[in-house]
C-alpha cells in the first residue's frame, strides 16, 4: 500500500500553500461549511468536523480561522448550498484521475474540468470508469524529524490496530480503514504527534509511469490548473512520480 509516490504530492502542496494560502484556506473553509451543515458545529458530537479541523491544522491553518469558519457555517443560513461530486477521468499517457470537488453550480465546475482534462491531452469519463483502480483509505502521514522515536511510534500504531505501517525517506504512513481513520488519529493525536497530513484518499491499486515527456509536462499541468480551481478540493491518480 505504501510508496504511492505521496511525498510526490506533499511537496507540491506545500509550495502550493506557500504560495497560495489563502485559497487553500477557501477550499478548507467549504468543507467545514458541508461537514457543519451534514452534523452540526460540535467538534464533539461531528466526527466529520473533528476530521476536518485536523486536515486544517495540518495546512498550518489558524485556529481563530477555524473557529470563525465554523461559526460562519453555523450561522449562515443564506450561505452558498455547496455539494461534493466526483469527477472521473484519465490523464495524458492512461493515468487515472479522480477529482473531488465541491461547488454551487454543478455546469460551471463540469465546464471547468472538462476543459483542463480536455486541454491537456487527458479525457473526463463517466462515474465509475476509473475508481474501481483505487480503495478508499484513510492516510496519516507524520514527518520524519528530532523528536519522533520510530520504536515509540510503532507501538502507538499497533495499539491503534491499524492497516499497514511503512518508514519512506521523509516521513511515517500510517494507513487505516476509511472507519478507523478518525479513533486511530485522534489516538495518535492525544499522545502528541502532529501530521504532515491526514486525510480519507483514494489509494491507487496500481501505478502508471509516463515516459514521454510531453504526457509529464501535460499531466503537471492538468494538476496545477486544477488545483487552482476554487471549486476543486482534491486530485487523486494513480501517476507514478519519479
Amino acid at each position: 500500500m505504501a510508496g504511492h509516490s505521496k511525498w510526490a504530492n506533499i511537496k507540491h502542496k506545500k509550495g502550493k500553500t506557500d504560495a497560495q494560502r489563502g485559497k487553500i484556506f477557501t477550499k478548507i473553509g467549504r468543507e467545514i461549511a458541508i461537514v457543519v451543515k451534514q452534523g452540526g458545529a460540535d467538534p464533539e458530537t461531528n466526527s466529520k468536523l473533528r476530521d476536518v479541523i485536523a486536515k486544517a491544522k495540518a495546512a498550518n491553518m489558524p485556529n481563530e480561522t477555524i473557529t470563525r469558519s465554523i461559526k460562519k457555517a453555523a450561522g449562515d443560513v443564506d450561505s452558498a448550498n455547496y455539494e461534493e461530486i466526483v469527477y472521473e477521468g484519465y490523464g495524458p499517457g492512461g493515468v487515472a484521475v479522480i477529482v473531488e470537488a465541491t461547488t454551487d453550480n454543478r455546469n460551471r465546475t463540469a465546464g471547468d474540468i472538462r476543459h483542463y482534462f480536455d486541454k491537456f491531452g487527458g479525457n473526463l469519463g463517466t462515474s465509475g470508469c476509473v475508481s474501481f483502480m483505487f480503495d478508499k483509505k484513510g492516510v496519516i502521514l507524520i514527518e520524519k524529524k528530532d523528536g519522533i522515536v520510530e520504536e515509540e511510534l510503532m507501538t502507538q500504531v499497533i495499539e491503534a490496530d491499524v492497516e499497514d505501517f511503512s518508514v519512506e525517506d521523509e516521513y511515517y504512513e500510517i494507513i487505516t480503514e476509511p472507519d478507523d481513520f478518525s479513533k486511530v488519529r485522534e489516538h495518535l493525536e492525544q499522545k502528541g504527534y502532529e501530521f504532515m497530513s491526514a486525510e480519507i484518499e483514494m489509494v491507487p491499486q496500481n501505478m502508471t509511469k509516463l515516459t514521454d515527456p510531453k504526457h509529464i509536462e501535460n499531466m503537471e499541468k492538468l494538476i496545477e490548473n486544477l488545483e487552482d480551481l476554487d471549486d476543486v478540493q482534491n486530485i487523486f491518480h494513480n501517476w507514478d512520480v519519479e
